[in-house]
């Protein structure tokens, strides 16, 4: 998939480093994704800037859907002013998401580099919000016990599974996690990742899983045999780290 037909993203910072930087990180899991920052003034100073983020909706607009990331509340207010500028077409297809800059940011980069559509990305950015409470379920789904603790075996339901040690150096950090979870994302079937949703970016990283661990990739899907096989390679291969 092009970079054109997939969804972008842009954040939107009082400071113009921090939402550079957020884009050069963003991209080391996302490379081809629409990656635009929308730091500061126009004249360099701390801030935001109305015309930076419209210049930045356009450019990170293809067509396919604009997710806005904001770090402070007056920098939510710039980007709601800039949607009003919009027409109708194209406002129905921007959509600004209340999720931490960073783990939100990475979330759906990720979501737009795997071709997720617009609903998919901006899910996958409200998915870095923390639980309400701080325990239990979150929303992406993950019990906060089995991050703690992640289980190694597979649900007791699970059609396929398969155990894959893992062997590349620094084990499910940004960059791999990121690879598993496109993979995963290119399967309609559900896959668990050691109890936890394969196609969840934030829920894969938190598990902490380094090199030597077991993993367990399971899908209680009849038709999920294929998308288990491909995840174990991948593992097996060391997300090509190794």
């Amino acid at each position: 998939m092009a970079a054109a037909d997939r969804v972008g993203v842009v954040f939107v910072s009082h400071s113009a480093r921090i939402a550079e930087g957020l884009v050069e990180l963003a991209r080391q899991m996302a490379p081809l994704a629409r990656l635009v920052a929308a730091g500061g003034t126009d004249d360099g100073r701390i801030g935001t800037s109305f015309d930076l983020v419209n210049a930045g909706i356009a450019e990170a607009d293809a067509g396919a859907g604009v997710v806005i990331l904001c770090d402070l509340g007056s920098a939510i207010l710039t980007a709601e002013t800039a949607l009003d500028f919009l027409d109708d077409e194209t406002r129905a297809r921007v959509r600004i998401v209340d999720a931490p800059l960073v783990e939100g940011g990475v979330a759906a980069a990720v979501a737009a580099e795997a071709g997720d559509g617009l609903d998919e990305v901006v899910a996958a950015a409200e998915s870095a919000r923390a639980p309400a409470g701080g325990a239990g379920a979150t929303e992406t789904g993950v019990d906060a016990a089995s991050v703690a603790a992640p289980p190694t075996k597979a649900a007791p339901h699970a059609t396929h599974t398969r155990q894959v040690t893992l062997i590349n150096a620094d084990g499910l950090h940004a960059r791999p996690a990121a690879e598993l979870v496109k993979l995963a994302s290119t399967f309609g079937q559900r896959v668990t990742v050691n109890g936890t949703d394969a196609k969840s970016l934030l829920g894969i990283m938190s598990l902490g899983l380094t090199k030597g661990a077991t993993i367990v990739i399971a899908s209680d899907d009849p038709d999920g045999r294929e998308a288990v096989d491909a995840i174990a390679a991948l593992a097996e291969s060391g997300f090509g780290e190794h």
